[in-house]
Protein backbone atom coordinates (compact mmCIF):
# COMPACT_ATOMS: atom_id res chain seq x y z
CA UNK A 1 0.00 0.00 0.00
CA UNK A 2 1.09 3.55 -0.70
CA UNK A 3 -0.37 5.70 2.09
CA UNK A 4 -3.52 3.53 2.11
CA UNK A 5 -3.70 3.39 -1.69
CA UNK A 6 -3.67 -0.10 -3.18
CA UNK A 7 -1.09 -0.39 -5.98
CA UNK A 8 -1.50 -2.50 -9.11
CA UNK A 9 1.50 -2.35 -11.43
CA UNK A 10 0.04 -2.95 -14.89
CA UNK A 11 3.34 -3.99 -16.48
CA UNK A 12 6.29 -5.80 -14.95
CA UNK A 13 8.75 -8.22 -16.49
CA UNK A 14 12.03 -10.08 -16.03
CA UNK A 15 14.40 -9.19 -18.88
CA UNK A 16 16.98 -11.55 -20.30
CA UNK A 17 19.62 -9.03 -21.40
CA UNK A 18 22.46 -11.55 -21.48
CA UNK A 19 24.42 -11.08 -24.75
CA UNK A 20 24.14 -14.82 -25.31
CA UNK A 21 20.40 -14.20 -25.76
CA UNK A 22 20.94 -11.96 -28.81
CA UNK A 23 19.36 -13.32 -31.99
CA UNK A 24 19.92 -10.13 -34.01
CA UNK A 25 22.94 -8.55 -32.30
CA UNK A 26 22.74 -5.10 -33.92
CA UNK A 27 19.17 -4.57 -32.79
CA UNK A 28 19.47 -6.41 -29.48
CA UNK A 29 22.53 -4.38 -28.52
CA UNK A 30 20.70 -1.15 -29.34
CA UNK A 31 17.67 -2.14 -27.28
CA UNK A 32 19.84 -3.23 -24.37
CA UNK A 33 21.77 0.04 -24.36
CA UNK A 34 18.53 2.02 -24.50
CA UNK A 35 17.11 0.11 -21.52
CA UNK A 36 20.27 0.42 -19.48
CA UNK A 37 20.62 4.08 -20.39
CA UNK A 38 17.31 4.83 -18.72
CA UNK A 39 18.65 3.42 -15.44
CA UNK A 40 21.54 5.88 -15.45
CA UNK A 41 20.95 8.67 -12.98
CA UNK A 42 18.76 6.60 -10.68
CA UNK A 43 20.69 7.85 -7.66
CA UNK A 44 23.14 6.06 -5.37
CA UNK A 45 20.49 3.93 -3.66
CA UNK A 46 19.03 2.56 -6.87
CA UNK A 47 21.70 2.64 -9.56
CA UNK A 48 23.21 -0.64 -10.70
CA UNK A 49 26.37 -1.01 -12.74
CA UNK A 50 26.15 -2.34 -16.26
CA UNK A 51 27.55 -5.69 -15.12
CA UNK A 52 24.91 -5.92 -12.39
CA UNK A 53 22.09 -4.99 -14.73
CA UNK A 54 22.79 -6.44 -18.18
CA UNK A 55 22.11 -10.10 -17.49
CA UNK A 56 19.26 -12.62 -17.28
CA UNK A 57 16.87 -11.58 -14.48
CA UNK A 58 14.98 -14.44 -12.92
CA UNK A 59 11.40 -14.44 -11.73
CA UNK A 60 12.21 -14.83 -8.03
CA UNK A 61 14.30 -11.67 -7.79
CA UNK A 62 11.82 -9.70 -9.88
CA UNK A 63 9.10 -10.70 -7.42
CA UNK A 64 11.14 -9.96 -4.31
CA UNK A 65 12.44 -6.61 -5.50
CA UNK A 66 8.92 -5.55 -6.52
CA UNK A 67 6.94 -6.64 -3.49
CA UNK A 68 9.51 -6.57 -0.67
CA UNK A 69 11.33 -3.41 -1.76
CA UNK A 70 8.40 -1.28 -2.96
CA UNK A 71 4.82 -0.50 -2.01
CA UNK A 72 3.40 -2.47 -4.97
CA UNK A 73 0.60 -4.87 -4.01
CA UNK A 74 -0.33 -6.70 -7.23
CA UNK A 75 1.08 -6.87 -10.76
CA UNK A 76 0.42 -7.80 -14.36
CA UNK A 77 3.24 -9.81 -15.93
CA UNK A 78 4.09 -9.04 -19.56
CA UNK A 79 6.04 -11.59 -21.57
CA UNK A 80 7.66 -10.03 -24.64
CA UNK A 81 8.03 -11.27 -28.26
CA UNK A 82 10.96 -9.12 -29.44
CA UNK A 83 12.61 -11.31 -32.06
CA UNK A 84 15.98 -9.58 -31.72
CA UNK A 85 16.37 -11.79 -28.61
CA UNK A 86 16.28 -15.58 -28.70
CA UNK A 87 13.62 -15.85 -25.96
CA UNK A 88 11.82 -12.65 -26.97
CA UNK A 89 13.51 -10.73 -24.09
CA UNK A 90 10.90 -11.93 -21.57
CA UNK A 91 9.89 -15.52 -22.17
CA UNK A 92 6.37 -16.92 -21.90
CA UNK A 93 7.85 -19.58 -19.64
CA UNK A 94 8.76 -16.91 -17.09
CA UNK A 95 5.15 -15.71 -17.11
CA UNK A 96 3.95 -19.25 -16.45
CA UNK A 97 6.49 -19.61 -13.65
CA UNK A 98 5.46 -16.44 -11.86
CA UNK A 99 1.77 -17.38 -12.05
CA UNK A 100 2.49 -20.84 -10.64
CA UNK A 101 4.61 -19.49 -7.78
CA UNK A 102 2.51 -16.45 -6.86
CA UNK A 103 -1.10 -16.92 -7.99
CA UNK A 104 -2.42 -14.33 -5.52
CA UNK A 105 -0.03 -11.60 -6.73
CA UNK A 106 -0.16 -11.83 -10.52
CA UNK A 107 -2.22 -11.96 -13.64
CA UNK A 108 -0.56 -12.18 -17.05
CA UNK A 109 -0.87 -11.06 -20.63
CA UNK A 110 -0.18 -13.26 -23.63
CA UNK A 111 2.19 -12.08 -26.36
CA UNK A 112 2.73 -13.01 -29.99
CA UNK A 113 4.23 -11.59 -33.19
CA UNK A 114 1.28 -10.85 -35.53
CA UNK A 115 3.51 -11.15 -38.59
CA UNK A 116 3.83 -14.88 -37.91
CA UNK A 117 0.36 -15.32 -39.38
CA UNK A 118 -1.38 -18.58 -38.50
CA UNK A 119 1.46 -19.49 -36.15
CA UNK A 120 0.61 -16.39 -34.08
CA UNK A 121 -3.03 -17.47 -33.80
CA UNK A 122 -1.95 -20.96 -32.75
CA UNK A 123 0.51 -19.55 -30.21
CA UNK A 124 -2.17 -17.30 -28.74
CA UNK A 125 -4.38 -20.35 -28.22
CA UNK A 126 -1.48 -22.16 -26.53
CA UNK A 127 -0.80 -19.24 -24.21
CA UNK A 128 -4.50 -18.93 -23.40
CA UNK A 129 -4.33 -22.46 -22.01
CA UNK A 130 -1.03 -21.89 -20.25
CA UNK A 131 -1.53 -18.40 -18.76
CA UNK A 132 -5.28 -17.69 -18.75
CA UNK A 133 -4.30 -14.18 -19.87
CA UNK A 134 -6.39 -11.06 -19.34
CA UNK A 135 -4.65 -9.13 -22.12
CA UNK A 136 -2.61 -9.44 -25.30
CA UNK A 137 0.71 -7.57 -25.60
CA UNK A 138 1.95 -6.57 -29.06
CA UNK A 139 5.10 -4.88 -30.36
CA UNK A 140 5.22 -3.09 -33.74
CA UNK A 141 8.63 -4.52 -34.66
CA UNK A 142 9.24 -8.00 -36.01
CA UNK A 143 12.37 -9.78 -37.20
CA UNK A 144 12.74 -12.55 -39.75
CA UNK A 145 14.95 -15.58 -39.14
CA UNK A 146 17.59 -13.79 -41.21
CA UNK A 147 17.43 -10.74 -38.93
CA UNK A 148 15.51 -8.44 -41.28
CA UNK A 149 13.34 -5.89 -39.47
CA UNK A 150 9.65 -5.63 -40.38
CA UNK A 151 6.70 -3.87 -38.80
CA UNK A 152 2.92 -3.75 -38.92
CA UNK A 153 0.09 -1.32 -38.20
CA UNK A 154 -2.57 -1.85 -35.54
CA UNK A 155 -5.27 -1.20 -38.16
CA UNK A 156 -3.99 -3.82 -40.61
CA UNK A 157 -7.02 -5.97 -41.39
CA UNK A 158 -4.92 -8.82 -42.79
CA UNK A 159 -2.11 -9.00 -40.23
CA UNK A 160 -3.56 -8.04 -36.86
CA UNK A 161 -7.38 -8.05 -37.05
CA UNK A 162 -7.50 -11.88 -36.99
CA UNK A 163 -5.63 -11.71 -33.67
CA UNK A 164 -8.21 -9.29 -32.26
CA UNK A 165 -10.97 -11.71 -33.17
CA UNK A 166 -9.07 -14.66 -31.73
CA UNK A 167 -8.42 -12.69 -28.53
CA UNK A 168 -12.13 -11.94 -28.15
CA UNK A 169 -12.95 -15.59 -28.83
CA UNK A 170 -10.58 -16.54 -25.99
CA UNK A 171 -12.11 -14.03 -23.55
CA UNK A 172 -9.28 -11.47 -23.80
CA UNK A 173 -10.68 -7.93 -23.64
CA UNK A 174 -7.51 -5.79 -23.72
CA UNK A 175 -4.83 -5.33 -26.36
CA UNK A 176 -1.70 -3.52 -25.22
CA UNK A 177 0.75 -2.15 -27.74
CA UNK A 178 4.24 -0.80 -27.16
CA UNK A 179 4.38 2.72 -28.61
CA UNK A 180 6.47 5.94 -28.44
CA UNK A 181 9.81 4.24 -27.60
CA UNK A 182 11.48 2.68 -30.68
CA UNK A 183 13.25 -0.63 -30.22
CA UNK A 184 16.75 0.36 -31.19
CA UNK A 185 17.88 1.46 -34.67
CA UNK A 186 14.55 0.89 -36.45
CA UNK A 187 12.05 3.19 -38.21
CA UNK A 188 10.02 5.44 -35.91
CA UNK A 189 6.77 5.35 -37.88
CA UNK A 190 5.37 2.09 -36.38
CA UNK A 191 5.80 3.58 -32.90
CA UNK A 192 3.41 6.45 -33.63
CA UNK A 193 -0.13 6.14 -32.28
CA UNK A 194 -2.18 7.11 -35.35
CA UNK A 195 -2.82 3.49 -36.36
CA UNK A 196 -5.03 3.07 -33.28
CA UNK A 197 -7.78 5.34 -34.62
CA UNK A 198 -9.33 2.81 -36.97
CA UNK A 199 -8.54 -0.16 -34.72
CA UNK A 200 -10.34 1.42 -31.74
CA UNK A 201 -13.27 2.38 -33.97
CA UNK A 202 -13.57 -1.05 -35.57
CA UNK A 203 -13.25 -2.94 -32.26
CA UNK A 204 -15.22 -1.01 -29.63
CA UNK A 205 -15.47 -4.19 -27.55
CA UNK A 206 -11.69 -4.19 -26.97
CA UNK A 207 -9.64 -1.94 -24.71
CA UNK A 208 -6.56 -0.55 -26.46
CA UNK A 209 -3.73 0.12 -24.01
CA UNK A 210 -0.99 2.48 -25.19
CA UNK A 211 2.11 1.36 -23.30
CA UNK A 212 4.54 4.27 -22.83
CA UNK A 213 1.71 6.62 -23.81
CA UNK A 214 2.68 10.29 -23.49
CA UNK A 215 6.43 9.72 -23.78
CA UNK A 216 6.08 10.90 -27.39
CA UNK A 217 3.21 11.94 -29.66
CA UNK A 218 1.40 13.61 -26.78
CA UNK A 219 -1.04 15.65 -28.88
CA UNK A 220 -2.06 12.62 -30.94
CA UNK A 221 -2.56 10.63 -27.75
CA UNK A 222 -4.73 13.40 -26.30
CA UNK A 223 -7.05 13.31 -29.32
CA UNK A 224 -7.24 9.51 -29.18
CA UNK A 225 -8.39 9.74 -25.56
CA UNK A 226 -10.95 12.37 -26.54
CA UNK A 227 -12.48 10.32 -29.34
CA UNK A 228 -12.33 6.72 -28.17
CA UNK A 229 -13.51 5.64 -24.70
CA UNK A 230 -11.80 2.27 -25.22
CA UNK A 231 -8.28 3.79 -25.40
CA UNK A 232 -6.16 3.94 -22.24
CA UNK A 233 -2.60 4.98 -21.38
CA UNK A 234 -0.18 2.77 -19.45
CA UNK A 235 2.27 5.10 -17.68
CA UNK A 236 5.30 2.82 -18.04
CA UNK A 237 8.35 5.05 -18.73
CA UNK A 238 6.39 8.14 -17.66
CA UNK A 239 6.82 6.65 -14.17
CA UNK A 240 10.59 7.05 -14.63
CA UNK A 241 10.14 10.58 -15.91
CA UNK A 242 8.05 11.33 -12.82
CA UNK A 243 10.92 10.14 -10.62
CA UNK A 244 13.72 11.86 -12.55
CA UNK A 245 12.07 14.86 -14.22
CA UNK A 246 8.72 15.70 -12.58
CA UNK A 247 8.40 18.90 -14.60
CA UNK A 248 8.46 16.85 -17.80
CA UNK A 249 5.96 14.39 -16.30
CA UNK A 250 3.65 17.33 -15.67
CA UNK A 251 3.97 18.48 -19.27
CA UNK A 252 3.15 15.04 -20.62
CA UNK A 253 0.12 14.46 -18.40
CA UNK A 254 -1.29 17.93 -18.99
CA UNK A 255 -0.63 17.49 -22.70
CA UNK A 256 -2.76 14.35 -22.70
CA UNK A 257 -5.39 16.23 -20.66
CA UNK A 258 -5.55 19.09 -23.18
CA UNK A 259 -8.77 17.87 -24.80
CA UNK A 260 -10.36 15.61 -22.15
CA UNK A 261 -9.54 17.73 -19.10
CA UNK A 262 -9.99 15.99 -15.76
CA UNK A 263 -11.21 12.84 -17.54
CA UNK A 264 -7.54 12.07 -18.19
CA UNK A 265 -7.39 10.88 -14.58
CA UNK A 266 -9.83 8.09 -15.53
CA UNK A 267 -7.83 6.90 -18.53
CA UNK A 268 -4.36 6.24 -17.09
CA UNK A 269 -3.02 3.01 -15.60
CA UNK A 270 0.03 2.78 -13.35
CA UNK A 271 2.90 0.75 -14.79
CA UNK A 272 6.62 0.75 -14.03
CA UNK A 273 8.16 -1.98 -16.19
CA UNK A 274 9.97 -3.20 -13.06
CA UNK A 275 12.70 -4.56 -13.17
CA UNK A 276 13.55 -2.13 -15.97
CA UNK A 277 13.60 0.58 -13.31
CA UNK A 278 13.02 0.10 -9.59
CA UNK A 279 9.36 0.66 -8.72
CA UNK A 280 9.87 2.32 -5.33
CA UNK A 281 11.29 5.76 -6.31
CA UNK A 282 8.63 6.02 -9.00
CA UNK A 283 5.80 5.34 -6.56
CA UNK A 284 7.20 7.76 -3.99
CA UNK A 285 7.67 10.45 -6.64
CA UNK A 286 4.10 9.94 -7.90
CA UNK A 287 2.69 10.12 -4.38
CA UNK A 288 4.51 13.40 -3.78
CA UNK A 289 3.70 14.83 -7.21
CA UNK A 290 1.58 17.97 -7.65
CA UNK A 291 1.22 20.36 -10.55
CA UNK A 292 2.51 23.85 -9.98
CA UNK A 293 0.11 26.78 -10.22
CA UNK A 294 1.96 27.83 -13.37
CA UNK A 295 1.37 24.36 -14.87
CA UNK A 296 -2.37 24.54 -14.26
CA UNK A 297 -2.78 28.16 -15.30
CA UNK A 298 -2.15 27.24 -18.94
CA UNK A 299 -3.55 23.69 -18.91
CA UNK A 300 -6.57 22.56 -20.90
CA UNK A 301 -7.76 23.74 -24.30
CA UNK A 302 -11.51 23.82 -23.59
CA UNK A 303 -11.68 23.78 -19.79
CA UNK A 304 -9.25 24.05 -16.87
CA UNK A 305 -7.53 20.95 -15.50
CA UNK A 306 -7.80 20.36 -11.77
CA UNK A 307 -4.93 19.67 -9.39
CA UNK A 308 -4.25 15.94 -9.08
CA UNK A 309 -5.69 14.60 -5.81
CA UNK A 310 -5.32 11.49 -3.67
CA UNK A 311 -8.57 10.23 -5.21
CA UNK A 312 -7.15 10.66 -8.71
CA UNK A 313 -3.95 8.89 -7.71
CA UNK A 314 -5.87 5.98 -6.18
CA UNK A 315 -7.74 5.52 -9.46
CA UNK A 316 -4.53 5.63 -11.49
CA UNK A 317 -2.78 3.19 -9.14
CA UNK A 318 -5.55 0.58 -9.18
CA UNK A 319 -9.14 1.73 -9.68
CA UNK A 320 -9.01 2.53 -13.38
CA UNK A 321 -7.37 -0.76 -14.27
CA UNK A 322 -9.76 -3.03 -12.40
CA UNK A 323 -12.74 -1.08 -13.73
CA UNK A 324 -11.64 -1.32 -17.36
CA UNK A 325 -10.79 -5.03 -17.16
CA UNK A 326 -13.74 -6.02 -15.00
CA UNK A 327 -11.61 -7.29 -12.11
CA UNK A 328 -12.80 -7.65 -8.51
CA UNK A 329 -10.51 -5.45 -6.42
CA UNK A 330 -11.86 -6.77 -3.11
CA UNK A 331 -11.03 -10.32 -4.21
CA UNK A 332 -7.54 -9.26 -5.28
CA UNK A 333 -6.97 -7.53 -1.94
CA UNK A 334 -8.16 -10.57 -0.02
CA UNK A 335 -5.71 -12.78 -1.91
CA UNK A 336 -2.67 -10.60 -1.31
CA UNK A 337 -3.54 -10.06 2.35
CA UNK A 338 -3.13 -13.73 3.18
CA UNK A 339 -0.07 -14.91 1.26
CA UNK A 340 3.54 -15.50 2.29
CA UNK A 341 4.77 -12.30 0.67
CA UNK A 342 2.44 -10.25 2.86
CA UNK A 343 3.91 -11.87 5.97
CA UNK A 344 7.38 -10.88 4.78
CA UNK A 345 6.20 -7.37 3.91
CA UNK A 346 5.07 -6.89 7.50
CA UNK A 347 8.75 -6.65 8.45
CA UNK A 348 9.10 -3.40 6.49
CA UNK A 349 10.56 -2.42 3.12
CA UNK A 350 13.94 -3.92 2.25
CA UNK A 351 16.75 -1.77 0.83
CA UNK A 352 16.64 -1.22 -2.96
CA UNK A 353 17.89 -4.20 -4.98
CA UNK A 354 18.98 -5.93 -1.73
CA UNK A 355 16.89 -9.01 -2.57
CA UNK A 356 18.24 -9.25 -6.14
CA UNK A 357 21.20 -11.36 -7.19
CA UNK A 358 23.27 -8.19 -7.70
CA UNK A 359 22.64 -5.78 -4.79
CA UNK A 360 23.74 -2.15 -5.02
CA UNK A 361 27.37 -1.88 -3.95
CA UNK A 362 28.00 -5.61 -4.28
Amino acid sequence: MLNDKYVIDAVIHSYNLDPRNHAVPRNAEGITEMIFGVVAGSGPEYELTREQYVRDWDVDETVSTLFLESQTDFAIYHPVPIGAYRDGLVSVEKAAEVLAKHPTRFLSYATVDPMAGQAALDELERQAELLNPIGLKLYPSSWTAEGKHRHFRMDDEQVVYPLYEKAKELGISTVAVHKAVPLGPVPMDPYRVGDLDVAAHDHPDLNFEIVHGGVAFVEETAWLLARFPNVFVNLETLNIICAKRPDQFARAVLGMAAVVGDHVYDRMWWGTGHMAYHARPCLEAFEAFRFTDADLELAGQFAPVSQITDEHKAKILAGNYVSALGLDLDKIKAGTAADELERQRAEGLRAPWSTSRTPVGA
